[in-house]
């Protein structure tokens, strides 16, 4: 494995008549949990988006483990290691926790995907469009650590806004749960908007603002400097 999991170089993006994304560079290491913060329209879901595929970059690099991502379909990276957890929380409402599991792998593989989330384990029966909104996010994470492979678990969560319609309280527990998967070993690349609820697990941050990569360190780092947030959040 190469010292930088996910390593992003000179990447440019463009949707609609402009660029979304301009001569973004950066870089996460196995088993990190790095955060990717910005105001709304800064081009955080585009970035998350050109790494699992669903956008194809203008310009620049984006190297998984050492090899190049240009050209692979989303499949081909999903079989790679990466999963991305997209906004909206996408469940198969008219299915039950089970069968959506099940949509992802094969039974015998799913207690520990649902381990970390013993709410889900009561309620295995019950069809996703009864869940709570915690409960239904909590599902999509938990299909997003399964494969249909064995030996394929997930090595990159690509997260886009853990917290979008979930209360305070939900978004308390969920945010240990991402934690706990880094100390899992799985690498985590964690989109939120609202920096005070996942700065406490983080290892290091990146911030975007309108397209362009203003700051990446420690979070202490970015304690130091609060200017760059204040100025990102308010620039859009």
């Amino acid at each position: 494995m190469t010292a930088h999991l996910l390593h992003i170089s000179d990447l440019t993006v463009s949707r609609g008549q402009g660029d979304v994304l301009r001569d973004i560079n950066l870089t996460v290491r196995p088993g990190e949990l790095a955060v990717l913060l910005g105001a709304n329209g800064a081009g955080k879901t585009t970035l998350l988006d050109a790494v699992s595929g669903l956008v194809a970059p203008r310009a620049g690099q984006i190297r998984f483990d050492g090899r190049e991502l240009a050209g692979a379909s989303r499949t081909n990276r999903a079989r790679q290691g990466i999963r991305h957890v997209e906004q909206g929380r996408t469940v198969f409402a008219d299915l039950t926790v089970a069968e959506n599991l099940a949509v992802a792998a094969p039974r015998g593989r799913h207690a520990k995907a649902i381990e970390p989330f013993p709410e889900l384990q009561k309620r295995m029966n019950v069809r996703a469009a009864l869940l709570s909104g915690g409960e239904q996010q909590m599902l999509v994470l938990a299909r997003a650590l399964l494969s249909p492979a064995p030996g394929r678990a997930p090595r990159l969560l690509l997260l886009d806004e853990l917290s979008l319609g979930l209360a305070p309280i939900v978004v308390a527990r969920l945010v240990p749960i991402v934690r706990a998967l880094a100390e899992r070993g799985i690498t985590v690349l964690l989109v939120e908007q609202f920096a005070h609820l996942v700065l406490p697990i983080a290892d290091t941050v990146h911030v975007l603002d309108r397209g362009s990569l203003v700051f990446s360190g420690t979070p202490a780092e970015l304690d130091a400097r609060p200017g760059v947030l204040h100025q990102a959040y308010l620039s859009v």
